[in-house]
């Protein structure tokens, strides 16, 4: 098993996260690793999506989990390598928020796969603070 943990943290409230969570359409205006996305119906648990990473081939996931303004796990098949990717949202007594992205990866290519999903997470949480603290 690969895991790996990126935070930050925010002035945005946990509500101003979530929108942009909850908004998948925009997700590629703070990732810039998403060319293109489309989610297969609500935002709950059960629901797949389809990403497209920029020159490479569509990627299928399916929300596990959704706690509205708390936290959402995405799960990732490919071949035998499963991708679990949690994000999280915890109200900081400063006011603050805190933004947490935890990995697991399991499978026998999930020691190369997992530096290659995670490498711009520290990119992608930064542009989503950005936007966040914009709304």
């Amino acid at each position: 098993m690969w895991t790996h943990e990126e935070v930050i943290e925010t002035s945005a409230t946990p509500a101003q996260v979530w929108e942009l969570f909850a908004d998948v359409a925009r997700w590629k205006d703070w990732n810039a690793g998403i060319e293109s996305i489309h989610i297969h119906g609500p935002f709950k648990a059960g629901t797949a999506f389809t990403m497209q990473p920029p020159g490479q081939d569509a990627i299928n996931s399916t929300l596990l989990e959704v706690k509205p303004n708390e936290s959402f796990t995405d799960e990732t098949v490919v071949d035998e390598t499963r991708v679990l990717v949690s994000h999280k949202l915890v109200p900081l007594a400063s006011g603050m928020t805190k933004i947490i992205y935890s990995t697991e990866i399991t499978g026998p290519g999930a020691a190369d796969f997992g530096p290659m999903v995670t490498s711009d997470f520290a990119d992608v949480l930064a542009s989503l603070k950005r936007l966040a603290e914009q709304q």
